[in-house]
């Protein structure tokens, strides 16, 4: 062998071992590197995952959230499931990533409990804008059919500005919104703590209501708690359906869903049924009725910011003004604040509710920053 020989020799041997030294510490790096754990790769992660046959996930429904924990029912069984890691780091527009009424695929741990691999589409949402930032969709229930926005007469007193919100919000989420006026008793017979002038003022606006709204080809059902009136219809209406009762703190929803259903179910006899012990009055829950009906019930609100709403929007919903759109003097008038508006001359005229024109002047000029503030 000559020198040159030898010396080539060397030096293969060299950067043989210095290419597999090289390829050893390349893999213990990629071992530390946390940077592979980035959303992109985590994407093509959960997309393999869901190429992944789910044989042996099961299919459950959302009954309640309590903090980290959720409820759920699966063919008749009651299950407290958490929700998977990869689940909880994606970003969305949401502020809940599940919601009551959500349907979702888990997998078992043990017998009463599991995680939540993957939640199933939706058909349908209630949601509102989150009242903090305004900046994130607060999601009330998934899956639903009906909406009943009740409210009541007298105590709390009518708001139909935010039966306004609530249609739209509705309508936005793919449902049909039915207006259920509670506590019509009280139009009959005046609360002592009432004094008359005020009382006699809310039974006038009760009946105005009444006469303009029933022109917006909305349900709308007058129930009593006291006489029973209007619970057949209401129950006549859930059959069959997924319904959710929302509104205002006050307005009696639970107690309508108890006398509706026959039963004394409160809160707590709810999660007694899927959580040993735990109480809560201030979470949406959902009561099966039978294998084709459920129930649920929300917390009472004080507002309802709608998410995503856009003037273009709005405007559709107040289709009474449509006549009038085209003879303002402005082709881009807000129907506000301008001159020779046709909308709100026909106000003026009793050609369009005033009832309903401020509830459009509310969602049109309302400034995000003070939503919070704003008690509706």
């Amino acid at each position: 062998m000559s020198k040159n020989d030898h010396h080539l020799n060397i030096e293969e041997d060299f950067f043989f071992h210095d290419r597999k030294s090289s390829k050893k510490e390349r893999k213990e790096l990629s071992l530390k590197d946390r940077s592979k754990y980035k959303k992109t790769d985590q994407d093509k992660i959960s997309k393999k995952e869901e190429k992944k046959p789910h044989e042996h996930l099961r299919e459950g429904r959302v009954l309640a959230i309590l903090g980290e924990e959720l409820s759920v029912e699966s063919q008749g069984r009651f299950l407290s499931c958490t929700l998977r890691g990869a689940l909880k780091k994606e970003k969305t527009k949401q502020k809940n990533l599940v919601a009551v009424g959500d349907l979702i695929l888990f997998e078992e741990t043990n017998e009463n409990s599991g995680v939540v691999v993957k939640i199933l589409p939706r058909h349908s949402i209630l949601s509102r804008a989150d009242n903090l930032r305004r900046n994130k969709e607060q999601i009330i229930a998934a899956n639903i059919d009906l909406v009943f926005i009740v409210v009541s007469v007298i105590m709390p007193i009518l708001k139909p500005s935010l039966i306004d919100r609530y249609i739209i919000a509705a309508k936005e989420g793919n449902l049909t919104p039915v207006i259920v006026i509670n506590k019509i008793d009280l139009l009959s017979s005046r609360p002592e703590s009432i004094d008359p002038a005020t009382y006699d003022q809310q039974v006038e606006l009760y009946h105005e209501f009444l006469e303009v709204y029933r022109e917006l080809d909305i349900p709308l059902v007058e129930v009593s708690t006291v006489t029973n009136e209007g619970l057949d219809r209401l129950k006549e209406m859930m059959h069959g359906k997924t319904s959710v009762f929302s509104g205002q703190s006050g307005v009696g929803k639970t107690s309508l869903i108890n006398l509706v259903l026959g039963t004394e179910y409160k809160t707590a006899d709810i999660v007694l049924k899927t959580y040993k012990g735990s109480h809560t009055t201030t979470t949406a829950q959902l009561i099966p009725i039978d294998p084709e009906s459920f129930c649920i019930d929300t917390p009472g609100i004080r507002s309802f910011g709608i998410w995503d709403l856009t003037d273009q929007k709005l405007d559709e919903y107040f289709f009474e003004f449509l006549p009038f759109k085209s003879c303002c003097k402005y082709q881009n008038c807000t129907h506000i604040h301008e001159p020779g508006c046709a909308i709100k001359e026909a106000v003026e005229e009793g050609k369009i509710s005033e009832m309903r024109y401020s509830s459009y002047s509310d969602l049109k000029t309302i400034p995000d920053d003070i939503w919070r503030q704003k008690n509706l």
